[in-house]
């Protein structure tokens, strides 16, 4: 087994101490000879036992483990193990000393887990150990995909244990920050013997993780294109206006554009100017006929009684206002432009119906 500190990250400081900056340690295990499931089992084990040995004012953060993969398959394997074998393997450890711990709940974060209940599993991962008098049992394992590489903030996890070395460097960094968030993470990255790639990285284990950031992947990236115009142009002038003119600030300052701003001209220059330096002239005399078109366009709809710039209420807005921005992929959304709420939007979700398969 090696060990090393996550890089650019603070020291811990006092052992278990919540800090602003707690790191993360990185461990690889390497069972060379024996299958994964038995790495796993016995990895898994190890680590629930010996949580449950920590002190009780220190031991919530690594009460919880979280078990990444790769894959649905990967994940649907060890879903087996935490029902029979871990179990089983912590009655071993019992009798070698260790304290007795009990799986009294595990939880699935897939893509075959319902929408509905992901929110649901979100509020489980809060819950503390010792369970409250009353509240239903914290989750003790929890095994996810990639689902949980974006979008889970739950300050409290500080154990996990990955299984194989992921596709790229960026969802290995993206997964394990999920833990050490605010007490001291553990990391512990099981390698399939099997597997060259596996084994490669753990024999560079020290030095690919002392320069861990060196080695993400680049992305390819195609800004200013005619789709990613249609997605995000209006979004970003209505954001470059707005930061730049407290007249245009407020939500309703949307109706307060006029015949003339020169606030939202030197917007355009911007936008264009930095069209020119990304894909060329060509592509930016585009970009500035398209954001002429918006303004124009906000011009006239600023001539309504009301125009403010998004609804953000429940039910039905106001009969008498006009809005300008729409959450973009929402049918039911209110405004004249859709913009995306966040950068991970990419495309609305689509039903697909299969028709005559036998």
């Amino acid at each position: 087994m090696l060990t090393i500190p996550a890089p650019a990250l603070a020291p811990t400081g006092r052992a278990l101490a919540p800090t602003r900056s707690p790191g993360r340690l990185y461990a690889g295990v390497h069972a060379s000879g024996k299958s994964l499931k038995t790495a796993l089992v016995r990895v898994y084990g190890a680590l629930l036992a010996a949580a449950a040995s920590l002190e009780e004012e220190v031991y919530d953060p690594y009460m919880t483990l979280v078990g990444y993969f790769n894959s649905r398959r990967e994940l649907g394997g060890t879903v087996r193990l935490v029902e029979d074998d871990i179990p089983s393997r912590l009655g071993i450890l019992r009798q070698r000393g260790l304290p007795q711990r009990w799986v009294n709940r595990y939880e699935e974060m897939t893509g075959r887990v319902s929408s509905e209940k992901i929110p649901l599993i979100l509020d489980m991962l809060e819950q503390s150990f010792p369970r409250e008098r009353g509240a239903p049992d914290p989750i003790d394992v929890l095994l996810a995909t990639n689902m949980i590489s974006v979008g889970v903030d739950v300050d409290r996890l500080g154990l996990m244990v990955v299984n194989g070395q992921p596709k790229t460097t960026a969802e290995y960094i993206q997964a394990t920050s999920r833990v050490g968030r605010r007490f001291p993470g553990l990391v512990v990255t099981v390698y399939n013997w099997s597997r060259p790639r596996d084994i490669s990285h753990y024999e560079r284990f020290r030095n690919y993780h002392a320069t861990l950031y060196r080695h993400v992947e680049a992305n390819s990236v195609t800004p200013f294109s005619s789709r990613a115009r249609d997605r995000g142009l209006a979004g970003v002038l209505v954001a470059a206006c707005r930061l730049a003119d407290d007249d245009l600030s407020p939500m309703g300052g949307a109706g307060t554009m006029g015949s003339s701003r020169p606030i939202v001209d030197e917007a355009v220059e911007l936008i264009v100017e930095r069209a020119r330096e990304i894909a060329g002239n060509r592509t930016a005399e585009a970009v500035r006929t398209e954001l002429e078109i918006l303004v124009d366009e906000w011009k006239n709809y600023a001539r309504t009684e009301d125009l403010r710039y998004v609804w953000r209420g429940r039910g039905e807005p106001p009969p008498e206002a006009s809005y300008l921005l729409r959450t973009a992929g929402d049918p039911r959304g209110v405004g004249h432009w859709p913009a995306p709420g966040s950068l991970r939007e990419v495309e609305p979700e689509a039903s697909v119906i299969v028709q005559g398969l036998s």
